[in-house]
């Protein structure tokens, strides 16, 4: 039944035009900066002073800063920047946050409402202020941008996976590996955290793009990535300042960047839970 249920939804995945299309924007914001330092020669920090502010061409298919330097290489290199700490947010919010859920679900009542207390408390911020207050805390740059991100999704992480393990161990399977004597390691190894994956899945998705953004308007006010280091927000900023006198290309395209990569990954995160959550009205209809 299970393995049924999975080609179903590789099947519906495929016919699902809108899946498709965030799944290709996805390979291409993840294949063009990773494939561009090889096909594309020019670097983000080389400067042409005989050409600033150029238009876009054949050349220079973005077009060039007040610098000269080369949009499309600065703008591959953001990219990459971009899709790096978005990953590490991921990552460090899926471990930090997953761990205190499953604790917290599987600790008992006074374990439980200390860590949610503690969660309650770094939720009580608006995310986008957490992070601007741990990135001017631990001094602006890009590193500490990522660590005030992270930080600022862990609770994202930690409440759905407490919600996911207080409702998966009550399930009657769960209760008769636990009458029957076995361990809570395999308890949670078997059953528990293998039943909370599409549910982290689409967690992770959409934390990927709340990343994205949040990091551009890091960058963007300042508390990112410095120059001359290329970074989404940051170009956008500096880009504004020759919108009014017709250099257009400056901001639109790392501002097109920023939202391509948020519509993909919240795109993505939408059709995952469609898909892969057995209890939503589209697969009950199947």
């Amino acid at each position: 039944m299970k393995r049924d249920w999975g080609r179903t939804a590789l099947r519906r995945v495929w016919a699902d035009k809108v899946f498709a299309l965030a799944l290709l924007i996805a390979a291409l914001l993840i294949l063009g900066p990773l494939l561009g330092p090889s096909l594309w020669p020019l670097s983000p920090l080389d400067m042409d002073f005989g050409a600033p502010l150029a238009a876009p061409s054949l050349a220079h298919p973005m077009g060039t800063d007040s610098n000269g330097r080369d949009v499309f290489a600065r703008f591959l290199t953001g990219a990459r920047i971009s899709l790096a700490v978005g990953a590490v947010v991921v990552l460090a919010g899926l471990i930090v946050g997953g761990t205190i859920g499953v604790v917290a679900g599987l600790g008992g009542r006074i374990a439980d409402s200390i860590l949610m207390r503690l969660i309650d408390a770094l939720a009580a911020f608006p995310p986008l202020i957490l992070a601007m207050a741990v990135t001017v805390a631990l001094g602006v740059g890009l590193k500490t941008a990522a660590i005030g991100i992270a930080l600022s999704s862990v609770p994202f992480f930690a409440r759905l996976m407490r919600g996911d393990i207080l409702r998966i161990k009550t399930l009657p399977f769960v209760e008769a590996s636990v009458a029957m004597g076995a361990k809570r390691s395999r308890i949670v190894g078997r059953h528990l955290l293998p039943h909370t994956t599409p549910t982290m899945l689409v967690q992770c998705a959409s934390v990927f793009g709340y990343a994205i953004l949040t990091l551009a308007g890091l960058g963007f006010i300042g508390l990112g990535a410095q120059i001359p280091e290329p970074e989404w927000g940051a170009m956008i900023t500096d880009g504004l300042q020759y919108a009014l006198t017709g250099q257009w290309w400056l901001a639109l395209f790392p501002g097109l960047g920023v939202l391509l990569a948020v519509v993909a990954a919240n795109l993505l995160a939408d059709r995952l839970e469609e898909t892969l959550n057995p209890r939503s009205a589209r697969n009950q209809v199947r």
